[in-house]
């Protein structure tokens, strides 16, 4: 069944590709479920098992550490806590088929800070809502999985009203058609296991049909979506307080912990609550109006560890009354150390003897961009970027290959950004995800890094630095679409910034001189390309020229980044 679901994913991975972000040509929510299915699967067969308790606990730890990218996470939490659902037993009836799925969905919510509807959550709620309902009127799980896999299409179809930048596009969510596409390998493998009447499920898997070939080319034409961001004015910060700590249950004063009534109870002063209990361990984060509350609150289940508190509104007034007051940023780049060879982790320097007080893991591809982290002193870079996500896997061994009391992860990549955090949480270090987006953002970051100060003091600081950096990229789209009145045509190129499409032409030079003319609407000091490894140096040359006639005062700083599909990565300070 589960081989089925793989194999049926797999069969569509580059549909799912096909329904990204923007038309650009480096879709990867396919891709990156279909890793993380395949890391589950692996773990799955090396430790085969008639129970299908035990089968489901080793394909949840697959899962979890494969995890690449936010859909792989959402993907391996769904299968999480379908194992909690199922624990201890051998196998199971539809009644049963349907809870381990409601507690998948209820893990996945429970793991994502701001649940959006209209995506691969939605899809997953839906079927097992639905699922919950019928396994009432019928013991046939082959009957039960047609419900589940008809509601969850009726749920996908419905994505585009959920969320507008669907409907734009013309298109459904990549991750709910993701989980369809499993949901109906598991149909499949129980009809060609145990015919049409089935009354329980085991952990005996099918042999999957011979992918049909002719899918992939009708589905090649699919279409396109995008994402927006709003700005947020101080005062409308409701919950101020940011809190992160650890309960040690383990210490407990006697009263048993709950997590419901615990979550409720945070709930009443508080939102973006995240609980995750391992063990005796409890990790706690949340926004409250009356942190003490909190604190008293949580301090009757055990004593309290690692205790972080900042004020949000006093953080977003810093970070408004220095908008655009940071200094000129000195030439980072300058006498950076050449590879060789490059790799898929590259350590700047061995990690040292005696645990250094912090360490730093960042996220990017192409060698030139690797020399200037490795420059700033980052100890590990991970290989990796939008159309090739580290898993969790990836940053637990890079966590464990440094020697540092705190370790900083600089993601570089929204769509990776999950993943680091579900390996800081696994792992028992003290570990920060800083929740870099783009690589002028991570170098920033890193550059405002400062060796002497304090674990709190240094997110700060790294926190502003991010803030005031802009970011733009170019390359070039995959098929046609339309974005905010923008007509966008196969071939041409593409200006991205702020996470939109502001600019496309026929013309390379043309579109990005449209880019940096919105980029630079406020003005900046300092104008940084780092050049993909398709750039010409005449095209670079015309760029240049332009900047320094159109923006004379400016510093324009350019780079061999070496990085793949972005003809070029654009930083303005």
């Amino acid at each position: 069944m589960v081989l089925s679901g793989a194999e049926s994913l797999n069969r569509h991975a580059e549909y799912v590709n096909a329904l990204n972000v923007f038309p650009v040509p480096d879709g990867d929510t396919g891709t990156n479920m279909n890793l993380t299915m395949t890391a589950g699967v692996t773990e799955m067969k090396g430790k085969l098992s008639p129970s299908i308790s035990k089968t489901a606990e080793v394909l949840s730890k697959g899962l979890l550490m494969g995890a690449r990218g936010n859909s792989g996470v959402i993907l391996s939490q769904l299968f999480r806590g379908f194992s909690r659902g199922v624990a201890g037993m051998d196998e199971i009836n539809a009644v049963q088929f349907a809870h381990a799925l409601q507690a998948g969905v209820d893990t996945a919510y429970k793991a994502v800070v701001k649940p959006v509807e209209g995506t691969i959550l939605t899809v997953a709620k839906e079927a097992a809502k639905h699922a919950v309902h019928i396994a009432r009127r019928t013991p046939d799980v082959a009957d039960l999985m047609r419900e589940v896999l008809a509601k969850a299409n009726e749920a996908l179809a419905k994505t585009p009203d959920l969320l507008p930048v669907l409907k734009q596009v013309g298109v459904v969510d990549s991750g709910g058609q993701g989980l369809v596409y499993i949901y109906e390998g598991f149909m499949s493998a129980i009809e060609e296991f145990s015919g049409s009447d089935v009354a329980s499920v085991t952990s005996a898997v099918a042999t999957p049909a011979a992918p049909d070939l002719s899918v992939l080319e009708k589905l090649k034409a699919a279409d396109k979506h995008t994402s927006a961001q709003a700005k947020l004015d101080t005062e409308d910060i409701e919950f101020l307080y940011d809190m992160e700590f650890f309960i040690d249950l383990s210490r407990s004063t006697g009263r048993p912990f709950q997590e419901d009534v615990y979550e409720q109870a945070l709930a009443k002063n508080g939102d973006s609550i995240i609980i995750i209990q391992d063990d005796e361990i409890v990790k706690v984060h949340v926004h409250s109006r009356k942190p003490g509350e909190v604190l008293d609150l949580s301090m009757q289940y055990g004593e309290l560890i690692r205790i972080h508190i900042l004020n949000m509104r006093e953080q977003h007034r810093e970070l408004l009354e220095h908008e655009g007051e940071l200094s000129a940023m000195p030439d980072v780049f300058a006498d950076m150390p050449v590879h060789e060879n490059a790799a898929d982790v590259v350590m700047a320097e061995p990690p040292a003897d005696e645990i250094a007080a912090y360490g730093f893991i960042a996220v990017a591809m192409g060698q030139g961009v690797t020399d200037i982290f490795s420059s700033l002193g980052i100890d590990i870079v991970l290989s990796g970027g939008q159309t090739m996500n580290p898993s969790t896997q990836d940053f637990v061994e890079a966590i464990n290959n440094i020697s540092a009391q705190h370790i900083f992860i600089l993601p570089n990549n929204s769509n990776i950004i999950m993943a680091a955090k579900q390996a800081a949480e696994i792992v028992e270090r003290e570990v920060t995800v800083l929740e870099t987006k783009t690589i002028p953002q991570g170098i920033s970051a890193a550059f405002a890094f400062q060796e002497e100060e304090s674990v709190e003091t240094n997110i700060q600081v790294m926190k502003d630095a991010i803030a005031h950096v802009k970011s733009g990229q170019l390359t070039y789209a995959v098929r046609d679409t339309t974005f905010d009145d923008l007509e966008i045509k196969a071939g041409n190129f593409i200006g991205i910034s702020g996470g939109k499409i502001v600019a496309t032409t026929e013309d390379l030079t043309e579109t990005c001189q449209q880019l940096l003319l919105k980029m630079m609407e406020d003005g900046g000091e300092i104008i940084t390309l780092l050049t993909g490894e398709d750039a010409k140096e005449e095209d670079t040359a015309k760029l240049v020229e332009w900047l320094e006639e159109h923006y004379p005062d400016a510093e324009v700083e350019v780079h061999e980044g070496g990085q793949p599909i972005y003809s070029y990565l654009i930083s303005i300070e």
